[in-house]
């Protein structure tokens, strides 16, 4: 379909209800597998709440916080019965106990591992600053584990119109050295919406790629 089709297909299968269901401190208490899964991860404080709120037109579906570090879980979210939205937990935060963040870090690469209803996973990089080495550390994690990912970047509003080709060019560079990584950078902004409606598009389109097409249209 022509992008303005996806654009309306991503729009339709945000529009409906979406739902917190479950919440997941542990690999072993895992939800049962069921609708196809894109999973959001990212450095503590990136805004994945943010824009999983933006992305579901909801302000409080995903608990934001100024707080890094405290999303302690896997957060997982019905969208009307077509997809399920997880937001995985932070990233990078050096605040964060070495045995709290390894316990983490296990939580999400058994997740990443061992699911077979994940379809990608969105890297959410802040793209003032573009990406850390705790970003490339995450991007080898899914390349190992053979699990498809984007990037996706955010606050877009506080970045100079004239440093956002520059930031996404060097984020593509970047990205050929990683087998599992989409060829695709979305930046976007929480605040103001801008590349919201094309990451939905993003979505609409894997889901109807791989086999889910009702839930796209």
């Amino acid at each position: 379909m022509p992008e303005t089709d996806w654009i309306e297909a991503g729009r339709k299968l945000f529009a409906g209800p979406c739902d917190f269901v479950f919440a997941a401190a542990r690999s072993d208490g895992l939800p049962a597998v069921g609708a196809p899964e894109v999973a959001f991860a990212g450095r503590s404080n990136v805004g994945k709440s943010s824009l999983i709120n933006a992305l579901t037109g909801r302000n409080a579906l995903a608990r934001t916080s100024h707080t890094p570090g405290r999303t302690q879980e896997l957060i997982f979210f019905d969208l009307a019965g077509k997809a399920t939205l997880v937001d995985m937990p932070g990233y990078g935060y050096a605040a964060v106990s070495k045995e709290k963040s390894a316990s983490w870090g296990k939580l999400a690469r058994d997740y990443l591992r061992g699911r077979p209803s994940l379809l990608r996973v969105f890297v959410l990089v802040d793209g003032r600053h573009g990406l850390k080495d705790s970003d490339h550390e995450t991007m080898k994690l899914l390349d190992a584990s053979a699990v498809s990912y984007a990037v996706v970047l955010t606050k877009r509003d506080e970045v100079k119109l004239t440093d956002q080709a520059a930031r996404i060019e060097s984020t593509l560079e970047a990205l050929r050295k990683h087998v599992a990584a989409y060829p695709e950078v979305i930046f976007t902004s929480s605040r103001d919406g801008e590349g919201v409606p094309e990451l939905r598009a993003h979505i609409a389109r894997l889901l109807a790629e791989r086999g889910a097409a009702g839930a796209a249209l």
